[in-house]
């Protein structure tokens, strides 16, 4: 299984909110570039980012600061958070993003996700967040009536890299991921699911190894020293990367998204 360290900014800060609270958030560090150079250098070959306040206002918060994180090391960086456009979606990528997480555009835009998919194979996650399997976007904090695994079937379909799967209820407790929800989610879909939320123990990692998970994103546990990322890595056994991020047909014309039809 592929562990994924993931750095999540708020404010320019490095943080983890508890259940996505932004209102119940720790701080663990002023400088996210620096604990993205601490990654490369405990093996990480791949790094998961959000920018909280980008998730919740709409549009990326926090540019400067995930610049130099790209500039730190030379990491295969997944970023997510804001990113509802066709420009700020390749702003991105063409900025050295390997791929980008889309949540809220998945559901409200979905033909621009089909698009990107289409252009840039390889270099879209759909990040699905759902609270007792109801998708929630906007930072998650607004439902959609949409059931996660019907979600995912459908982003499936469009051709998507991964699938980022989090319960939000289990998101920063340290409590266990929902391993029985993530393993069944991965049974049913070609793309990979990437487990997030609830990691906080090395017991967790190998729970979700054993029950088929190809990849889990942490965070908080790495921060509060409850492993290493050399232990973590030990515990999700020999780590085989997700496809390669760069297509051979390169990027392709976009269709205009339904926000720029308007």
């Amino acid at each position: 299984m592929e562990l994924i360290p993931a750095i999540d900014v708020l404010g320019g800060q490095v943080v983890r909110l508890h259940q996505g609270r932004y209102d119940a958030a720790t701080v663990y560090g002023d400088d996210p570039a620096v604990w993205a150079k601490t990654f490369f250098d405990a093996g990480a070959t791949r790094l998961h980012v959000v920018d909280l306040d980008g998730a919740r206002d709409g549009e990326p918060g926090n540019v400067a600061v995930i610049e130099r994180i790209l500039a730190a090391a030379p990491l295969r960086v997944q970023i997510g958070g804001g990113i509802r456009t066709r420009a700020s979606a390749e702003r991105w990528l063409d900025a050295g993003a390997a791929r980008v997480v889309l949540g809220t555009a998945a559901v409200r835009d979905p033909a621009l996700v089909q698009a990107l998919c289409a252009a840039r194979p390889g270099c879209v996650v759909v990040a699905i967040d759902a609270h007792e399997n109801e998708v929630k976007v906007q930072g998650w904090l607004e439902g959609t009536g949409v059931r996660a695994r019907d979600l995912a079937r459908d982003v499936d379909e469009w051709g998507v890299a991964a699938v980022l799967f989090t319960a939000i209820e289990r998101d920063g407790t340290s409590a266990g991921p929902d391993v029985r929800a993530t393993a069944a989610l991965q049974s049913g879909l070609r793309a990979t699911v990437i487990a997030s939320g609830g990691i906080g123990s090395l017991a967790h990692l190998e729970a979700l190894r054993a029950a088929g998970v190809r990849a889990s994103v942490c965070g908080r546990a790495l921060y509060s020293g409850a492993f290493t990322l050399e232990e973590a890595f030990a515990a999700c056994g020999p780590q085989q990367p997700m496809a390669e991020d760069v297509s051979s047909r390169g990027p392709q014309p976009l269709a205009p998204s339904s926000e720029e039809r308007r």
